[in-house]
């Protein structure tokens, strides 16, 4: 291409592109025709922008990615020389670092997508790539998604810029975007990001279709769009995932799914989604495989203890003695002889001071907050034992069930988890181990009830499907991981079964 080099484009790119033809040349002479060609290219995507100025007595037309230039960089290298100058030739008027020309439709869009504006002359069948400084991006770290391994980039409060960072984690022309705003009295923009040709269109209507339906006089956060959309409103566990990391977003969107980036808000919506996409976190696709699968393992743990320990507490200390050895049994008992109240009283009292302190912590600011995080605990967890008030037992549950609650990664999944504790003390309270089994049970039946944007909410547990389970409760190796997730219904697959080839090669060498 007259020694025009493009960036390498990543993984992700190919993958894609492999399952589409080779576009073909531009021949088109008419103005207006290329720019719908190049349009369709990008699939109308709302942030392709198109800038119209005369040159030689011409039109001339710029199109450029917005969330990708500077506008202005823009500006500076490329409208501001052709206003002043209005004649000659567009290589002697353009003052950017590299003005090429350049023939092949499919290049041409591929280098806008990696940060290039395209001009297009209506006297001549020609197209030039002009290349743009890149924009310089100040590193924003997530707050509660925090990785030892892996990238530290987190989404900002600039629609614009979250964008940006989607697009250049997949670098690829089919990235759609599509603006919109929502709100009656105070209009706020938002947009769904999603893959052209991957996404199932269906899930696209249907969010389009709930969001059409949206009656509010403002919406400030997407915890509001979370509430008009989700399936069931009343459920305690969240429907769709909140993330900071734009690494999480691209993950999903290659999955088929979609993304709502809202302006002034550094949290993406993802849709649909499953419940256990709430135990995995980024770091799990940095890691080997067994490191991953491990840490998953003990997130599920973790899931059971922060939802079932106090309750299990409570049932074996008023009903079921005998499923705890003899020695274990004059230690628990010893440390309530002076206590006042029953156990369900005595859990309560606990988890509601660990919910205070929490709360306060998070209130306060960060060298106050972490003051009363660690001498709260220890001067209350000290005192009301030595009061005789809660038994050193009970403090060990308590202590237990918040260490594996904040083992969850999700924070509105964990808080939920702890939540649902309290009905299940209850039910320990007033019926022991069987009344932990039927709450239990009410809790797993509204779960496979529960549907993310019509699709199974435990899928691939209820409804079962045993090849799916490989990147679920565990994380078999990448190459090993060829489909992407049904419940999606992504339009093609990607399979990676040459992905070690190389193997079979080097025993026939």
């Amino acid at each position: 291409m007259d020694g025009w080099e493009i960036k390498n484009r990543r993984k992700v790119k190919k993958l894609i592109e492999s399952h589409q033809p080779e576009p073909e040349k531009l021949v088109v002479h008419d103005l207006d025709e290329r720019i719908k060609e190049i349009k369709e290219g990008f699939f109308y995507t709302d942030d392709l922008k198109l800038r119209q100025l005369e040159f030689n007595d011409k039109r001339l037309v710029i199109l450029f990615i917005d969330s990708v230039i500077d506008n202005l960089n823009m500006q500076t290298y490329i409208i501001k020389p052709i206003n002043e100058k209005k004649t000659g030739k567009v290589q002697d008027v353009i003052s950017a670092n590299s003005l090429v020309e350049i023939k092949n439709k499919a290049e041409a869009m591929d280098a806008m997508v990696d940060g290039h504006c395209l001009i297009l002359t209506e006297e001549e069948n020609r197209m030039y790539l002009v290349s743009m400084p890149e924009i310089d991006d100040s590193l924003h770290e997530p707050h509660n998604e925090k990785v030892i391994r892996g990238s530290h980039q987190g989404f900002e409060e600039s629609i614009t810029k979250n964008i940006h960072y989607i697009r250049e984690r997949i670098s690829s022309r089919r990235v759609t975007v599509n603006y919109a705003t929502v709100g009656d009295t105070t209009t706020t923009k938002y947009a769904l990001v999603y893959i052209s040709e991957l996404t199932d269109p269906e899930i696209l209507d249907r969010i389009k279709n709930r969001i059409s339906y949206i009656k509010a006089d403002s919406i400030q956060s997407p915890g509001y769009f979370e509430e008009f959309l989700e399936d069931n409103s009343f459920s305690p566990f969240p429907q769709y995932l909140n993330t900071e990391r734009p690494d999480r977003v691209a993950a999903n969107l290659m999955e088929g799914r979609v993304a709502l980036v809202m302006e002034g808000s550094p949290t993406v919506l993802i849709f649909p989604i499953t419940f256990f996409s709430f135990m995995q976190t980024a770091e799990d696709y940095n890691n080997r495989s067994f490191i991953s699968s491990f840490f998953r393992l003990v997130r599920l743990f973790s899931f059971i203890i922060a939802l079932c320990l106090p309750a299990f507490y409570i049932a074996v200390i008023s009903f079921n003695y005998e499923i705890i050895p003899v020695e274990i049994i004059f230690s628990i008992k010893s440390s309530l002889e002076y206590v006042p109240f029953p156990p369900l009283i005595e859990a309560m009292i606990m988890q509601l001071t660990l919910e205070l302190l929490r709360e306060a912590s998070i209130r306060l600011p960060n060298p106050i907050a972490q003051t009363i995080g660690v001498v709260g605990g220890l001067v209350i967890g000290t005192a009301v034992v030595e009061a005789n008030l809660v038994s050193n037992t009970m403090v060990i549950v308590v202590a237990i069930t918040a260490i594996s609650s904040f083992v969850i990664p999700s924070n509105e999944l964990s808080t939920s988890i702890r939540i649902l504790g309290f009905p299940l003390m209850l039910m320990a309270a007033l019926f022991g181990i069987f009344g932990i089994v039927i709450g239990l049970m009410l809790i797993f039946i509204h779960m496979s009830k529960l549907k993310s944007l019509g699709h199974p909410y435990l899928y691939p547990v209820a409804p079962l499907d045993i090849g799916r389970l490989k990147d679920v409760l565990i994380r078999v190796p990448v190459w090993m991981n060829k489909e992407r997730p049904k419940e999606v219904n992504a339009k093609y697959n990607w399979r990676a079964s040459t992905s070690r080839g190389w193997k079979q090669d080097e025993k026939n060498q």
